[in-house]
């Protein structure tokens, strides 16, 4: 296997296993669990996976790296978003099981995009104040979605031992 195909592997693997774990940590719990806030930020498990899905996901894979329009991004409410950005909104009637079957959705489509694109692939939907060295191509891109995923999957952890003393790592 040379380089570019290991470093690849090694990207797609460690996406792939934060995917994983962020699952991991939301799965059994019912409902309410999900929506509850545990932590004093105001957060909820179900609406950290919605930013997962909205604000890492499609917006980085779908959007900058795909060029798909911005069109899902939902437009601010104060009122709901308590100072949180949209994309961690889930509306109280809105299904949780729908959210995580969202989540899986994007990553199906996100795995498409990825597998059609090589590691210097420029993205084709870049933020005006980027400077041009920042997220130059699909493995800095990568890099930033991995490093995202992981703080967010040992928050979940955190929350998950808060809600249910279950832990990820046992120490």
């Amino acid at each position: 296997m040379d380089d570019g195909a290991r470093s690849r592997s090694l990207l797609l693997g460690a996406l792939d296993a934060q995917r994983q774990h962020v699952l991991a940590a939301v799965d059994g719990l019912r409902d309410a669990q999900l929506r509850a806030a545990v932590l004093p930020s105001g957060w909820s498990p179900i609406g950290l996976v919605r930013h997962l899905t909205l604000g890492g996901e499609r917006y980085w894979f779908h959007t900058v790296m795909a060029g798909e329009p911005l069109d899902y991004w939902p437009a601010d409410r104060p009122e709901l978003d308590k100072g949180r950005p949209a994309d961690w909104r889930v509306e109280p009637l809105e299904g949780t099981d729908a959210v995580l079957a969202e989540y899986r959705d994007a990553i199906a489509r996100s795995d498409e995009i990825l597998a059609a694109l090589p590691l210097d692939a420029a993205p084709r939907h870049r933020e005006p104040d980027w400077p041009a060295e920042r997220f130059a191509d699909l493995e800095a891109v990568l890099l930033h979605v991995i490093l995202d995923a992981a703080t967010h999957a040992g928050h979940l952890d955190a929350a998950r031992e808060l809600i249910d003393g279950r832990r990820h790592l046992v120490l």
